[in-house]
């Protein structure tokens, strides 16, 4: 037997079209289209297996949809921004290649580069950055880290996905200019720098053309970048045969029915398609194969990680999830010590359940979430600790926890799931660890009439509980032999996937006694869209609370009685998620007046807000301390307790532009007018605008691009040109530490025209940055490097990158509304 060939060797392309030439053309037509939901064919007379594919931006969820293989739960996307570190994210990408393959994933699909053109994108918390240069960094230091373990990583999602309104359909309308100098911008360092191996593309349109069936995916993406892997679609986005096969896609999830398949055979036997398409599709997906170690004949690109100790993923978890928090502001009542066993008063239903992760396809299960209140507990002392909810939120359905239902057939933790025939017949049955269930292309699900879903469940308590059940179907819900549910649940959304994701709950009064348990039955007729075998089904517990007058007197007098009040607020995974934008930035109701009243009850109050993305905040300039963390991934609780008591520092700094108030916002409207979503704009999104305006009096931001404190003070030297040719500007800049801390500090760089200009520019633009962390009273010395192109504009005219004429400026701060004195940096002769 031959020995596989390296996957670098000089004559891979060779071998790869030897390979081809064994294929006929329904064989090769095969492989572009999905075999499931997650994989793709496997081929046995090439040596090609199947190549499985995962959601993965913020976690590896694999193929199921529930906690029966948990996921390691990431910090979102915004989170791991604020950290501008790579080195971070490095560690990170490593983590996803390791969990993938604990799970057999050879694709993972992330991350998504799509920039914050409005804060109020549903999936802001999935993506980077309001900037196209920090996505783009931070995207190909992500796909280069999840590659060099050997697992694929997908820059989605190809281009101006910006929104979710009307996302299947809506039409992006970008000039050009703007396309290649924000949007396109991110995808060509991640395809260029990061070398990924896919690309997405996406739902919509731009300019009149859906992208799976887009000039976009041949220039620039493959003949000017040079891009040599494949473009998946995204899932079902493919609608046509011949104008998306000719277009540049390549591969067309999910599968085995699309609209290639015997279609795209046919088009190409009538001459629609040439057969060298075909091939060049082929040979895309045989490169991946190759890459990924699917192929027999070719040796992997590297050999598959180890999977990760449990110990090591919450250790980094918490570290990232800690230096992604952002200090905004803070009047020396931060960090608490723990050793002074100072009395806190923890109030927001936030502190109980705070949300690790956003909606959508980005969602992953992890085995256990650290909550806020309870990270503070350990860090404080449970008896130091109070906690009041404060607010009375709006009805949600939680599911059972591990360890608190247990299946009535065996006594074992759980819940026993039955799949029943037409006959009222078992031909399965499983047992799920806790009351979340999910199916995804599972065939028992297809197969199955009726699912009758069967647990018991021991109250903590003695009193009024609220138990209950979601899920789209008919069900019949029983708690011992109490019918308390009989019907049909039909979806609240024309978006099927946030149907079946999120979908209507039932919850029911009951009185119970503490230790004494009750059997919980759901007879469950699942609705499957167009028959596909998905659906979701939650059974669980809804919090009950006091009234809301009542509840809020708790939480005041819980503050007055303490040294300190911690509120701790924020959006949920329904507010923000794919599929829907949001209609609003404020909070939800009543968490801003509990803010106000907790602080008229104990002026030394820090305020924790918990969201994916920029909410409003009417009341920042009046309490002592507010701390973002985002959605801060599976170890939330812990991290926050390290930072509150000082055993971290808060090292993130804002990637997104916070707005101070809704009318502030320069790019308000995702609405679609007649279809179509005009990016009136061009250039200006984020910090640009912002600034742009600021220089003709305009409102400045409730926090500004690139801002946050830490637990110690700095200066920041004027900056000197150590290198300036048309190849290379290189800064240096001394950075001292002026305070009683070790710390973290972004040293930012931002460029701005000097000499008259014909062109359109924003008024500065992040050109580079250097994270640095130095003792007390030291000085550090930053270098901070700044490539041509980022003196340069796409010219239209030319169909080129072009540096006009004349002198540009670069200045240096700790974001970009603290910036020193500019530095001219001169023509290049």
């Amino acid at each position: 037997m031959n020995q596989p060939l390296p996957a670098d060797a000089p004559d891979l392309e060779a071998h790869l079209a030897a390979l081809l030439d064994k294929l006929s053309l329904e064989q090769k037509v095969r492989l572009l289209t999905g075999a499931s939901v997650w994989s793709l064919p496997a081929e046995p007379a090439i040596g090609l297996r199947s190549i499985v594919m995962s959601d993965g931006p913020s976690g590896v969820r694999g193929g199921s949809m529930d906690d029966r293989v948990p996921s390691a739960s990431l910090p979102s996307a915004t989170a791991v921004a604020s950290t501008w570190d790579l080195d971070t994210v490095d560690r990170l990408g490593a983590l996803i290649a390791a969990e993938a393959r604990a799970k057999n994933i050879d694709v993972v699909l992330g991350p998504t580069v799509n920039l914050h053109r409005s804060p109020r994108g549903g999936r802001h918390f999935e993506a980077f950055s309001e900037d196209p240069w920090l996505s783009g960094r931070i995207g190909a230091a992500y796909v280069k880290a999840v590659q060099t373990h050997g697992v694929a990583a997908t820059a989605k999602h190809y281009v101006a996905n910006d929104s979710e309104t009307e996302r299947l359909t809506v039409d992006a309308r970008v000039d050009e200019r703007t396309l290649r100098e924000v949007y396109l911008a991110p995808f060509e360092r991640m395809v260029g720098e990061g070398g990924a191996w896919l690309v997405m593309s996406s739902y919509n349109q731009v300019n009149g053309a859906t992208m799976s069936a887009n000039p976009l995916l041949r220039k620039p993406l493959k003949d000017e970048w040079g891009f040599d892997g494949a473009v998946v679609s995204d899932w079902t986005a493919v609608r046509d045969t011949v104008e998306s096969a000719t277009s540049g896609q390549d591969l067309v999830m999910p599968g085995p029915d699309t609209m290639w398949g015997d279609a795209l055979v046919e088009a190409v036997r009538a001459g629609k398609i040439d057969p060298a398409t075909i091939d060049d599709k082929t040979l895309r997906l045989l490169r991946l194969a190759a890459r990924v170690g699917a192929l027999d004949s070719v040796a992997p690109v590297a050999t598959p990680p180890a999977p990760w100790q449990r110990d090591d993923i919450r250790s980094l978890l918490r570290h990232v999830a800690a230096d992604a928090m952002v200090l905004v502001h803070n009047d020396g009542l931060l960090p608490i010590a723990a050793d002074t066993t100072p009395r806190l008063a923890v109030i927001g239903h936030h502190a109980r359940r705070g949300r690790n992760q956003g909606g959508g396809s980005a969602m992953v299960f992890p085995e256990t979430v650290v909550s806020p209140l309870e990270g503070l507990r350990q860090r404080y002392g449970a008896d130091c600790v109070t906690y009041a909810p404060g607010v009375v939120p709006e009805p949600e359905l939680h599911h059972f926890e591990r360890g608190t239902v247990t299946d009535p057939a065996t006594g074992a933790p759980g819940i026993r799931v039955r799949y029943l025939d037409g006959e009222g017949t078992a031909f399965v049955e499983e047992v799920f660890p806790t009351g979340r269930c999910g199916w995804l292309g599972d065939e028992r699900l297809a197969r199955a009439a009726t699912l009758e879903v069967v647990t018991r469940y021991t109250p903590a308590y003695t009193g009024h509980h609220r138990l209950g059940f979601a899920g789209l179907g008919h069900n019949v819900f029983r708690i011992d032999d109490r019918v308390l549910s009989a019907g049909p649940i039909v979806a609240d959304s024309d978006d099927v996937l946030q149907a079946i994701l999120n979908p209507p709950s039932r919850a029911f009064d009951v009185e119970l006694e503490a230790g004494q348990p009750v059997e919980i039955t759901l007879e469950f007729q699942p609705d499957l869209p167009g028959g596909f075998p998905i659906a979701r089904l939650t059974l669980g517990t809804e919090d009950v609370f006091d009234t809301p007058a009542e509840e809020l007197a708790q939480a005041e007098a819980l503050a007055a009685a303490a040294d300190i009040a911690i509120v701790v607020l924020g959006t949920t995974e329904t507010i923000e998620s794919e599929g829907f934008d949001r209609p609003t930035l404020a909070l939800p109701e009543g968490q801003d007046e509990l803010v106000r009243r907790v602080l008229a009850a104990n002026p030394r109050t820090v305020v924790v807000v918990n969201s994916g993305s920029p909410v409003l905040m009417p009341w920042l300039h009046d309490v002592p301390a507010t701390l973002l963390t985002w959605f801060p991934g599976q170890e939330f609780g812990a991290a926050l307790a390290d930072v509150l008591s000082g055993n971290a520092e808060p090292g993130g700094r804002i990637p997104t532009t916070w707005p101070a108030t809704e009318t502030d916002v320069p790019v308000w409207q995702v609405e679609p007018v007649d279809g179509r979503l005009e990016y009136t704009e061009g250039i200006h999104i984020g910090y640009r605008e912002w600034q742009r305006r600021a220089a003709h009096g305009g409102p400045a931001p409730a926090i500004p691009f690139g801002h946050g404190l830490g637990y110690t003070t700095w200066q920041i030297a004027d900056p000197n040109l150590a290198t300036t040719t048309e190849d290379e500007i290189t800064l240096t800049v001394d950075v001292t530490n002026t305070g009683t801390r070790p710390g973290k500090h972004v040293v930012q760089a931002y460029l701005s025209r000097t000499a008259p200009s014909a062109i359109d520019r924003p008024e500065c633009w992040l050109a580079g940055y250097t994270v640095l962390h130095a003792e007390p009273g030291r000085t550090v010395t930053a270098r901070i490097a700044i490539e041509p192109r980022s003196l340069e504009h796409w010219s239209v005219d030319e169909q080129a990158w072009l540096r006009e004429p004349g002198a540009f400026s670069v200045r240096v701060g700790a974001s970009v509304a603290q910036l020193g004195a500019a530095v001219e940096i001169p023509s290049p002769r």
